[in-house]
């Protein structure tokens, strides 16, 4: 066995629960810090939103989930699960190939029961800081806070497994500052209910916008979906009698008009951002050692550990496709590679 290390995991997600049973099998003292009072991380749905619909606002009240009610996983079960822990079925369970979202909190839940993780989650304790030990180079001090108390602790390792789907990116819009509609980031979508009678323009074409296009169209007016995708052309969509396929948004007007780059135009309620996410984590202080730019971390290895804090730093869930892969063992022995989860 490797050294046994004093590690903090932060965050009690998919990363968050499959990085502490790892740590823990080799031997090492982990403490998992969740500023939630529950597990799951973007799994567990929570019908609050932001207080700020499109996340510009730096001082918005911030819900960490971007679940919307009728999310399923867009990956079978079958690979939804870990290697030596498949994803299994429960008798009051849903049992499709493509389950909801609550059947994988349910795993998730089963998973750290089971592993005895739960015992080793600080729940309602947000992190704020984490930052080396001056002048020892492998020590860190993570600052958390718990109600309305701080409290400094030192760590020999600190795994990062906060997440990248709470920090909304979006699109560059000319004339969006005079555009006098609605504006709303997937992230604080929950129910179609809203959008009821209106014209909702959505602006991009990943797994989000599928889902939430089609969810929406069962009360909206009009659904359009803006792609940038060069091979698109403007088309109603097939089986979907109010869902229109165009190319990207050139402009909009202040009298509610937006125009696409292929000359077509409708006067919308609604523009909705499914543009992604950015990654965030304002507690991390390196001094320019590790940076998240054009929304990529790095220097990276293996896209986990920054090579100049290895392996006393490190992310676990960074990739967004990924099918896993072994690590090799240099201080910190992290089998993520046993682990097919994609969240």
């Amino acid at each position: 066995m490797s050294q046994s290390l004093k590690t903090a995991v932060i965050g009690a997600g998919v990363a968050g629960l499959s990085a502490a049973r790892e740590l823990l099998r080799e031997g090492h003292i982990v403490t998992v810090f969740e500023k939630a009072d529950h597990l799951g991380g973007t799994w567990f749905y929570d019908p609050r939103t932001d207080s700020d619909p499109i996340g510009l606002d730096p001082n918005r009240e911030t819900i960490h989930t971007s679940l919307y009610l009728s999310l399923r996983t867009n990956l079978p079960r079958q690979l939804m699960g870990f290697l030596d822990y498949p994803f299994p079925d429960r008798d009051s369970g849903d049992h499709s190939a493509f389950p909801g979202h609550q059947e994988v909190l349910w795993f998730l839940n089963k998973f750290a029961e089971e592993f005895g993780l739960i015992e080793l989650v600080r729940f309602n304790t947000e992190v704020v800081r984490v930052e080396r030990v001056e002048g020892k180079s492998e020590f860190w001090v993570v600052e958390s806070r718990s109600l309305d108390s701080l409290r400094q602790e030192i760590f020999e390792a600190v795994v990062v497994c906060s997440g990248h789907f709470t920090e909304p990116r979006l699109a560059t819009i000319t004339g969006i500052e005079k555009w006098p509609g609605y504006q709303i980031h997937s992230h604080n979508y929950r129910v179609p209910e809203p959008f009821r009678g209106q014209v909702v323009v959505i602006v991009g074409f990943g797994a989000s916008a599928f889902d939430i296009s089609r969810d929406i169209a069962r009360v909206a007016k009009e659904v359009h979906i803006a792609s940038r995708s060069p091979d698109v052309r403007a088309i109603k969509l097939a089986n979907h009698g109010n869902i229109w396929l165009h190319t990207m948004v050139k402009f909009v007007s202040e009298d509610s008009m937006v125009v696409f780059e292929d000359g077509s135009s409708v006067y919308a309620d609604v523009i909705f951002y499914c543009t992604g996410y950015r990654y965030h984590y304002p507690f991390l202080e390196t001094n320019g050692i590790v940076s998240v730019e054009d929304n990529r971390v790095g220097p990276l290895y293996k896209h986990v550990f920054p090579p100049a804090l290895a392996p006393r730093l490190s992310f676990i869930g960074i990739p967004e496709k990924v099918t896993g892969y072994h690590l090799p063992n240099i201080g910190i022995t992290m089998q993520v590679g046993s682990s097919r989860f994609i969240g």
